[in-house]
This record gives structure tokens, sequence and C-alpha cells, in this order.
């Protein structure tokens, strides 16, 4: 879920306030910069018009440029910046589903080609672990510690997060890949077959 965040002594109040205005981004084709397209795509803003960007590079570059006025709103996965909101660093001011998954696996074709039992048994590994996460005694308040976050705050991670241990479907892919190219942000479609791989 991502959040729609501005510097804590904004005067920006909600998300029509923005229109027009600079998101701060990681950098081009980054989530922070597509985010920014959906909210835009789904406040029925002109594309064209009212987005314009400021590349911040992190986290750390967003907490700067928002503080400084170079950028005015900065849409980044809203768990993660729950530290800079309840420090009054950020107020959040809208959340912001994402549309498609938030990770995927991806690797170059010349990596399957030549490693191909390796990347099979990353995947195992990465698989049984996601598989079992939740299940593991007081990950939550081991996660809460390693990453400073509120105890409540990871809870509700976890309840709404799922790992899936498949090959993403066609119809997930296509339906990203639509919405990417309708944002010119891919220039072509590809098919599914070129773009996945069943070990």
């Amino acid at each position: 879920m991502g959040g729609v965040h501005v510097a804590q002594n904004s005067t920006y109040k909600t998300v029509a306030d923005l229109k027009g205005t600079k998101a701060a981004i990681s950098r081009y084709g980054s989530g922070s910069h597509l985010m920014a397209y959906i909210s835009a795509q789904n406040h029925n803003w002109d594309l064209e018009k009212d987005l314009d960007f400021e590349v911040i590079k992190n986290l750390d570059g967003a907490v700067e440029g928002l503080t400084q006025g170079r950028g005015d709103y900065f849409l980044w996965e809203k768990f993660t910046t729950k530290p800079l909101v309840d420090n009054g660093i950020f107020r959040r001011i809208d959340n912001c589903p994402s549309p498609w998954p938030c990770f995927v696996i991806a690797v170059r074709e010349d990596f399957i080609k030549n490693n191909e039992a390796e990347l099979k048994t990353i995947l195992d590994i990465i698989n049984n672990t996601t598989r079992e996460f939740k299940d593991i005694p007081s990950i939550d308040k081991t996660i809460a510690n390693r990453y400073e976050q509120q105890l409540d705050d990871v809870q509700e991670w976890l309840g709404i997060t799922e790992w899936s241990q498949e090959l993403i479907d066609k119809e997930t892919l296509n339906n990203v890949q639509k919405e990417l190219f309708a944002l010119n942000i891919i220039p072509e479609i590809v098919n599914y077959e070129t773009l996945t791989h069943k070990l």
C-alpha cells in the first residue's frame, strides 16, 4: 500500500492540493515514479500537465527534498515511511493501493540459460522462507525491533501481506503491461511467454 506523503509543515492537506506540483521520485521508472502516475490517474489528472517530477534518489533524499521544498509529495510504501510520519517529518494525506504485485523475481535471460539449477535453488529458498514466514515465533516483535516500527503497524502489515510461490499469472502480467503502456512508461506490450520462465 502506497502512502502519499508531504512534509509535516507543508500546506497541502489533500491529494487535490497536489495537482500540478512536484512529485519527489527516487528515479524514473521506480515505484515512486509509477505510483505518482497511478495516483494522478486515480484522481483524473491530466498526466501531461498535472505531473512534474524531482529526482531525490532514496528515502533520505525524500526527507531532505520535501523538507527543503524541492519536491512537494512522495509516494512510498506506507509502513516503511510510518516512522517518519510518527516522528513528525512526513504527513500522510492519502493512501494509494498498488494495482499490481509489489515484488517479482526478475533475471536476465543469459542467467537463466547458464544458471538454471542455481536459480531454482535460490527460488526454493525464497519460496520456503516466505511460505512459513508468518509462522516464525514472535516474528512481529523481531521485525518491529529490527526496523524500529510500532508493533501494531507490523502486525497490520503481516495481516495484509502475502507472498506467492507461483509464477505470476498471465492476466496479472498483461494488466500490468497494459497499465504501463497506457501511461507511456513502456514502449510495447510483450507476450507472456517471452517475459516468464517456468522452472
